[in-house]
């Protein structure tokens, strides 16, 4: 439910927020999925028991820290105690965050998160999305977390976080449910955008799937409403995000989308797929982040 009673109390803070921020005039996003950072069976034991290890949380603090996100978007955070646990890391940084927001399913270790130094608005907990495969209905397994994101005066944005279907076999077939998913993600895009259409629209996260597969054609949609693929690379060139270590390859799979309103207040140059020695220390994934004016 969106909280707009809070908002002229929420911009009024925003003064004091931005005397953290080096530029007010431009702010940062970062989608960043921190791999498994929630009890699972690390040691072959048969038992879910095992955190996140201190050297990844360490690496993963670090890597952040370098980069200094305004806002940041996570996935495969675990639960409440698992984000308080991410927050004292990222505070050993330096970095604070003062609002955030968990999408948590049930009983679910895999869920979203979102991070900002700016006043969270609103928020909707996309949880209620279904699609069929034959007779079998499925909900979309870790939903969508949506937040509404005041930067300053004058400048808000949605931001929509997503972690779809994993290539992780299925009986049902992982590379339709994760179309069903991404199909259902730009349902929720085109209802915003219906809604708004003059609103700054970002889409960010682990799509699981490479940019020119069928699940990323349903995420950008076909209309005039379509999102823009905005594709941060390092200095080298290089834009993966992922490395699968069985395979020894390498692929795209963390996006950040946004609608036409959105993407002309991207900084190319100062937006990147970050590069750090500790990559493979931290996680799967590599962070990707970019810049944004506000004027």
């Amino acid at each position: 439910m969106w909280r707009n009673e809070l908002k002229t109390a929420l911009i009024a803070s925003l003064a004091i927020t931005n005397c953290l921020i080096t530029d007010a005039r431009e702010f940062s996003v970062m989608t960043y999925n921190l791999h498994q950072f929630y009890l699972t069976d690390r040691d072959r034991d048969g038992k879910k028991d095992d955190p996140k290890p201190d050297s990844e949380c360490k690496a993963i603090a670090a890597i952040i820290a370098e980069a200094n996100p305004d806002i940041l978007a996570v996935q495969e955070m675990g639960g409440v105690p698992f984000l308080n646990t991410f927050q004292a890391w990222l505070k050993t940084k330096g970095l604070e965050y003062q609002h955030v927001e968990l999408l948590q399913r049930g009983d679910r270790d895999n869920n979203l998160a979102v991070l900002s130094r700016f006043p969270i608005i609103g928020t909707t907990y996309h949880t209620n999305e279904w699609y069929s495969i034959g007779k079998a209905k499925l909900a979309v397994a870790r939903g969508f977390l949506e937040t509404e994101i005041q930067v300053d005066e004058t400048y808000s944005f949605r931001l929509l976080n997503s972690h779809l279907k994993s290539k992780v076999y299925s009986r049902l077939g992982q590379t339709e449910m994760r179309r069903n998913e991404a199909r259902l993600l730009n349902k929720v895009v085109r209802r915003i955008l219906e809604e708004n259409e003059a609103c700054n629209l970002l889409v960010v996260g682990d799509m699981n799937d490479n940019p020119n597969s069928a699940a990323l054609r349903e995420v950008t949609g076909k209309s005039k409403k379509n999102l823009f693929d905005l594709r941060p690379a390092e200095e080298t060139g290089d834009a993966w995000t992922y490395y699968q270590q069985s395979t020894e390859q390498h692929a795209r799979f963390d996006y950040l989308f946004a609608n036409a309103k959105m993407m002309g207040d991207a900084i190319p140059e100062k937006s990147t797929v970050i590069r750090s020695p500790l990559t493979y220390k931290a996680s799967d994934h590599r962070p990707v982040l970019v810049t944004f004016k506000t004027d």
